[in-house]
């Protein structure tokens, strides 16, 4: 379960959009909160560019200020609340902070002080989820239009299952979500269609050879999501099934999402065909880069088991390391 929130912040009115957010994860499974922001020098500034001292200690006051105010209205929503402010390159201050001070989950909004644009998620935002090995909770600045501080009130939530028992891991954490704001939650399941390479078409057996393994993989699907509905309706929340065949499983559990209308969509990072080459299954990414709803990613692996990138390799020998 998630104790520590870290919500990084540049004071843009995108980025508050995730506030709404903290407020109720924060009520919901009584965690703290550490708004934390990056004070980014400008990068053209040199010899003949120096940066201007009084300038930059009235921007530094205006964030103090800024941050004084937002810890303040959260504590009195009954929230424990601090704030942070560091110099640096944003990314980068924010990994190294959340590894330095056991952050469970950081809370982000997918575009801030830049602005809109046709990506999904801003640079930033993309090399901290790539780079943080933290589970994370992703807020579409382009959807929100809730009150700086009102705490969200979640109806429906989705959880993406794959029969793994590695899927279930963020079942605990959306089942205390569900109770607390008397949710309902929908298990949805993607059963995909096999796939037979032939350079002609495919004759009467190897339809039924089709039919047969889709057939099984129903029923299996069918009575796992009967078990986890069970375990989970003795506590009280709706629990909702569904459970659908397609030879694209990530544009069906897109579409999923739609047709439930879902506030929030919970995952784990990698399902049953776990490889710790990449931080993010395919599905996960798909979310991240296509989503259009609220989205918590819980990191199942751990730094020590993620292979290192090329470009991390590259790096540390050409600093030394």
């Amino acid at each position: 379960m998630f104790t520590h929130l870290l919500v990084p912040l540049d004071g843009s009115t995108l980025a508050e959009c995730v506030l709404p957010h903290v407020l109720s994860l924060a009520g919901a499974l009584e965690a703290r909160v550490t708004f934390f922001h990056v004070l980014e020098r400008p990068r053209d500034t040199g010899a003949l560019n120096p940066i201007d001292p009084l300038r930059w200690q009235l921007k530094k006051r205006e964030a103090e200020s800024y941050f004084e105010g937002l810890v303040m209205r959260f504590k009195a929503a009954g929230v424990r609340a601090e704030k942070v402010i560091e110099e640096g390159i944003p990314a980068e201050c924010i990994i190294n902070f959340a590894n330095a001070h056991q952050a469970d989950l950081i809370v982000l909004s997918t575009h801030g002080l830049s602005g809109l644009s046709r990506w999904n998620i801003s640079s930033v935002v993309q090399k901290i989820i790539l780079r943080a090995n933290k589970s994370t909770l992703l807020v579409r600045a382009y959807e929100s239009s809730a009150p700086k501080t009102s705490e969200l009130c979640y109806q429906r939530l989705f959880i993406g299952l794959d029969c793994s028992a590695r899927a279930e891991l963020v079942i605990p954490v959306a089942m205390r979500l569900a109770s607390y704001y008397q949710a309902s939650v929908m298990l949805g399941t993607v059963i995909r269609e096999p796939a037979i390479l032939s350079r002609f078409p495919l004759d009467a057996s190897d339809m039924r050879l089709i039919e047969q393994i889709t057939a099984r993989n129903v029923q299996e699907a069918t009575h796992y999501l009967k078990q986890v509905q069970s375990q989970l309706a003795q506590t009280g929340v709706e629990i909702k099934t569904c459970l659908k065949i397609d030879r694209n499983e990530i544009a069906t559990l897109h579409n999923m999402v739609a047709e439930e209308q879902a506030d929030m969509v919970l995952l784990v990072a990698h399902g049953h065909a776990c490889l710790g080459r990449w931080p993010y299954g395919s599905v996960a990414s798909s979310f991240i880069s296509y989503g259009t709803t609220s989205l918590l990613i819980m990191q199942d692996l751990s730094a020590g088991e993620l292979q290192v990138s090329q470009a991390e390799l590259a790096t540390l020998q050409t600093q030394g390391h």
